[in-house]
């Protein structure tokens, strides 16, 4: 008997060997630290995939594929290979942002398919500890250009997930037909499975809690071959499907949907996996962004502006007030003044000169605003159609360079048709060429460009100061809409929200505090942070406050997250060389006492903690030690900021 179970056992072993030895390369990938497990597979001829948190599913079955060229590469597909896991690693630097030098660290896997009419193409997955990223690559050469009429992608969330999303306008509505600008409200915690009240869908950073787990949703590398893409409207059973943009959204005469030759590559599509700590820590945005393709940045000099629109509106766009900012920018220590509309009309270029040569010596320089538009929509600000074509755009940039000017803010884009794209690009590449910094407005979220193209300082794509100051309903808003964007619109990029305002707004009741104010150009980032508040309320502000407001940088170390949670309340700290800022803000209509853990900030350091008063006094100011837990209490729609030094 013994010598036929030693037989059993040896052939049974033989045979396990031999399926293990002819069996394909395992379909996971892991993160670095094994938290998060990717799942690829094809099964009948349809790639799809599925992602785990700590073994519990996150992401439930998701389709793969696209229409390429009206093939069809979401079924009729054969797995012919796939890599090995390999480390994937990288060391970067970043002129402005939430955090100076980044390192990402990631597992690198591809799955190689081949359709039933010989189209062949990749798709890599590059898990890390904070989520995963993944793109196509077709394969091929040559000059023809090719299509891809649709993407399949999709997000498939478990039933009972939650979401907080913020719908994207429909192309050529809303104001002058400037539409979509990513300026809408949020749906905050609804259903998973919810329709978006326009055709056009969500947009991104789309933030979910699947269970105790929190995802958000994004896309970064769009080099020109790509449109701008978003999630579909209906997401039935809560399974989200990419979406191209609308008709209108493009160019005119250009390329909407995505074409280009081969060999191509998609852009990333990024899915941030972790606790809320982990969401708005992560780099994840610019990590799988393009590195920077402009060598020389000594000349890049991120920083802060003063900007007389904000609370003045068009008629502050003249000569007499823009000398009286300049004068403002000095006295604060601020590097810029932003003049707005119309000034070729109502200034002129000659007297720009004259304006940038009075704010030289004061270490001020100056940024112009230009219309991006041709026919697209129906806005009159001037200058218009200067930047439409290569030929003038250069020329202008050649001329405002040469009298002085640091940067533009180019507005009212047309949406994110895949020409669109193309023209950010164009205008990133040409200011870079004459040493401009650029910021949008009326444009599109920034998918991971200022790594790329460093001279990117900002892009509005929010729902910014500028609307509080339109419409009562929106100053309602403020504090919850400003306790969502730190979760959501500028956890990867820089936002040019435009915020402080502490004093009274022409026409509207704000219903944040002082101290809410004050904190937000801490809890936001921006490369050029646009202050709204004017020289004269900034007389009404205590000099203690001054002293404050003038101290806060753009350029940031690293940052934590201390508390919060989305559209309530959020309290973040930053830190630049050995100062550490502290800032918080409570969207409830109710006060909130908390106890802060600030351990990671040196005890040796000294601290002030600035709030809201009482009574007719603004603010109030305390010291504050490390030493202990740290209590705080922000009032209604209140906020705190403290400096560590």
């Amino acid at each position: 008997m013994y010598p036929m179970k030693a037989l059993k056992y040896f052939l049974t072993l033989l045979i396990l060997i031999q399926i293990v030895s002819c069996a394909p390369d395992s379909s996971e990938i892991k993160s670095p630290d094994n938290s998060i497990t990717v799942d690829f597979y094809v099964e009948k001829g349809e790639p799809g995939y599925r992602i785990l948190k700590n073994n519990q599913v996150v992401l439930d079955s998701s389709e793969l594929g696209m229409l390429f060229d009206g093939a069809d590469l979401s079924k009729n597909l054969e797995l012919v290979s796939s890599s090995s896991i390999s480390s994937h690693s990288d060391v970067y630097e970043m002129l402005h942002g939430k955090q100076k030098m980044i390192t990402y660290e990631a597992n690198e896997k591809s799955f190689s398919l081949v359709h039933g009419s010989g189209v062949e193409f990749d798709v890599v997955f590059r898990v890390s500890d904070d989520g995963v990223g993944f793109r196509y690559e077709i394969k091929g050469e040559g000059n023809e250009l090719h299509y891809i009429d649709e993407e399949f992608t999709s997000f498939n969330f478990p039933d009972n997930s939650k979401a907080w999303l913020q719908h994207m306008a429909n192309a050529k509505t809303g104001f002058a037909q400037t539409n979509p600008s990513y300026e809408e409200d949020y749906q905050l915690g609804i259903n998973v499975g919810t329709a978006a009240p326009d055709t056009a869908g969500w947009v991104y950073p789309a933030l979910f809690e699947v269970g105790r787990t929190w995802v958000l949703i994004t896309e970064t590398g769009l080099d020109g071959t790509y449109p701008g893409t978003k999630l579909a409207q209906f997401s039935e059973g809560g399974n989200y499907k990419i979406d191209f943009p609308q008709w209108g959204e493009q160019y005119p005469g250009r390329a909407l949907d995505p074409q280009s030759t081969l060999p191509w590559k998609t852009p990333w599509r990024i899915i941030t996996i972790g606790d809320l700590e982990t969401i708005t820590e992560s780099t994840l945005g610019t990590d799988l962004a393009d590195p920077e393709v402009e060598t020389n940045t000594e000349w890049i000099n991120p920083g802060r502006a003063a900007w007389s629109w904000a609370k003045l509106k068009d008629e502050s766009v003249n000569y007499d007030t823009q000398k009286e900012f300049i004068d403002y920018a000095s006295e604060m220590g601020w590097e810029y003044v932003l003049v707005d509309v119309n000034w070729d009309q109502n200034i002129g270029y000659e007297r720009i000169k004259e304006l940038v040569d009075y704010a030289r010596p004061k270490g001020v320089g100056l940024i112009l605003w230009y219309n991006s538009s041709g026919d697209w929509n129906e806005t009159e600000y001037t200058p218009k159609s200067a930047l439409v074509t290569r030929e003038k755009r250069r020329a202008e940039f050649s001329k405002i360079q040469e009298i002085g000017i640091k940067g533009v803010k180019v507005d009212f884009f047309a949406g994110d048709g895949q020409s669109m794209i193309q023209y950010y690009l164009d205008i990133f590449q040409d200011a870079a060429d004459h040493q401009l910094l650029v910021n949008t407005h009326g444009s599109t979220i920034p998918r991971g460009w200022h790594r790329t193209w460093p001279n990117l300082m900002t892009m509005e794509s929010v729902k910014g100061f500028e609307f509080v100051t339109f419409f009562q309903p929106n100053a309602d808003r403020e504090a919850v809409h400003s306790a969502m964007l730190p979760f959501t619109r500028n956890v990867f990029d820089p936002m040019d929200f435009t915020p402080m305002s502490p004093t009274a707004i022409p026409n509207i009741e704000r219903k944040t505090t002082p101290a809410f104010q004050i904190a937000q150009p801490v809890i936001f980032t921006s490369g050029i942070q646009h202050f709204a508040e004017t020289p004269e309320g900034m007389d009404q502000i205590p000099d203690f406050v001054q002293d404050f407001v003038k101290e806060i940088p753009v350029i940031w170390d690293e940052m934590e997250f201390v508390d919060g949670y989305p559209s309530e309340y959020v309290i973040f700290a930053r830190r630049q060389d050995y100062r550490w800022f502290v800032a918080g803000i409570n969207a409830k209509q109710e006060s909130m006492s908390l106890s802060l853990d600030l351990s990671f900030i040196p005890d040796e350091l000294k601290g002030t903690m600035i709030t809201d008063g009482e009574g007719e006094s603004m603010f109030t100011e305390e010291s504050v030690s490390v030493s202990k837990a740290v209590s705080i209490t922000m009032k209604p729609t209140g906020g705190f900021v403290m400096l560590f030094e």
